[in-house]
């Protein structure tokens, strides 16, 4: 763990407001507080008073400027849980002090400020870690392992079909902003490519894709005060396309929620097939997963309990959104690799190509013509 071998690896965390707390806090909190590699030191706010607030709260310092937190000695790990377009700016401060940084997907508004953060971590030598956290779902991992071992065969297709929560005609004044295509938060890059990124990681990358997307309703109302706000940013989309191991695959995502479950994900093997629901939430990097198999001459799919190794790593940390988030399993991930130099954690580099992925089925749906995927290592 280099310079972190003997002590605690000492966090502060940007939009950890206590008076009106949101995922920083739901997830990235109990994760900080309840993992033995890390101590929160620091939380910043926007405002002096939010700020002061949530340094009583959690018993740390407390800062109004990230910046200031930023330089502070007893911090050496930044983790930015707000809105997308502020990443970049809060990221690339963060990389010019050397220090590590966590940032919440997606990594920029644009692929090029991706981009950018990404070519000067590496300039800085900065370790960073991008919240793409759907493959430490147990389930995942555990389906990942089923399909090594060959429990379905060869996967010759995969179909996902999610909601969102958000993306309906009625929104909470907080997620307003998310129906404005220009501010990185969109159907298509959060919770789907959230979803694509853990079906890559089971299945393998796309080789093409295609892509149709749709705007259902030209206005949202929002719920505090029935004002409106234009939609710009798709309600609706579907992807196709064909993974590099020759699977087809489909993955259609809409806002709201479902009557039935809100995430059904079936891959299909020449002698089985394991299917992943969420009944709750369709966000599938923060919502408990099921998973169901059936191979042979198996006529029928069973509920498989997920062994209590995939789980273990986390068993600290108490049941909130930091658990069925799998935040805890990436910052668990990213220690691990500190200690054993390895590299196995998404970081920025790997934001990069998802950031690419998202380009070329924007791409896809703007031409209607199948676009081929970048997946080279970006830097």
């Amino acid at each position: 763990m280099s310079n972190q071998q003997n002590k605690k690896i000492g966090v502060g965390v940007v939009g950890a407001s206590s008076a009106n707390p949101g995922w920083a806090v739901f997830a990235h909190l109990p994760a900080i507080q309840n993992l033995p590699d890390y101590e929160l030191r620091a939380v910043s706010t926007s405002r002096r008073d939010s700020a002061d607030a949530a340094a009583k709260e959690y018993g740390v310092a407390g800062y109004d400027n990230y910046n200031d937190m930023i330089n502070d000695p007893n911090v050496d790990l930044i983790v930015i849980a707000t809105n997308v377009d502020t990443h970049y700016n809060i990221a690339l401060a963060t990389i010019e002090a050397g220090k590590m940084v966590f940032s919440e997907w997606p990594l920029g508004v644009t692929t090029g400020e991706a981009y950018e953060l990404a070519t000067r971590a590496k300039a800085k030598g900065v370790r960073t870690m991008v919240g793409m956290q759907a493959r430490y779902s147990p389930a995942i991992q555990y389906a990942y392992d089923l399909i090594k071992e060959g429990y379905i065969g060869e996967v010759m297709s995969t179909t996902m079909n999610g909601t969102s929560l958000i993306w309906g005609p009625v929104t909470p004044r907080k997620f307003a902003y998310t129906y404005d295509v220009t501010k990185g938060a969109t159907l298509l890059s959060s919770p789907t490519l959230h979803a694509i990124d853990g079906l890559n990681y089971v299945l393998g990358d796309f080789d093409d894709v295609a892509a149709k997307f749709a705007i259902r309703f030209q206005e949202a109302k929002v719920l505090e005060d029935e004002s409106t706000v234009k939609v710009t940013a798709p309600t609706h989309l579907a992807v196709t396309g064909t993974l590099t191991g020759g699977a087809l695959a489909t993955v259609v995502y809409r806002g709201e929620t479902s009557r039935d479950v809100d995430l059904r994900w079936e891959i299909n093997g020449s002698k089985g097939q394991l299917v992943i629901i969420a009944e709750n939430n369709g966000n599938i990097q923060n919502t408990p997963l099921k998973l169901f198999g059936g191979t042979g001459e198996q006529t029928s799919l069973s509920e498989m309990e997920v062994p209590s190794r995939y789980t273990d790593i986390v068993k600290d940390i108490p049941e909130s959104p930091a658990k069925f988030g799998n935040v805890g399993y990436v910052y668990a991930s990213f220690a691990k690799d500190l200690r054993e130099g390895t590299t196995l954690t998404p970081d920025f580099a790997h934001a990069v190509k998802r950031h690419r992925l998202a380009d070329a089925i924007a791409k896809a749906n703007e031409t209607g013509v199948t676009q081929k995927v970048d997946n080279s290592n970006p830097l």
